[in-house]
């Protein structure tokens, strides 16, 4: 899927502004992974439910930093595209 980039015009909102909107809800993403990063799946929390409810748990961390950071990679390539 094609990243959808805001057209600058007169019209519209100011490409200083859009690449700062854009910048700090990249920054805010940013520091949503590390606190997730931070909330890792811990084995002893999980074991008690049976053999496979830690590597459940690690893979489903593990798909919630690969979305956070899926986009905040696109807030950056839309950044980029207009500036």
């Amino acid at each position: 899927m094609a990243l959808s980039v805001p057209t600058v015009h007169l019209n519209g909102t100011s490409r200083e502004e859009l690449v700062t909107q854009l910048t700090e809800a990249s920054n805010a993403v940013r520091d949503a992974i590390t606190a997730v990063q931070k909330a890792s799946p811990n084995g002893r929390d999980y074991y008690p439910q049976g053999s496979g409810a830690t590597q459940e748990a690690l893979r489903q961390h593990a798909n919630r930093l690969h979305n956070l950071t899926a986009v905040q990679r696109e807030l950056v390539e839309i950044a980029e595209a207009i500036a």
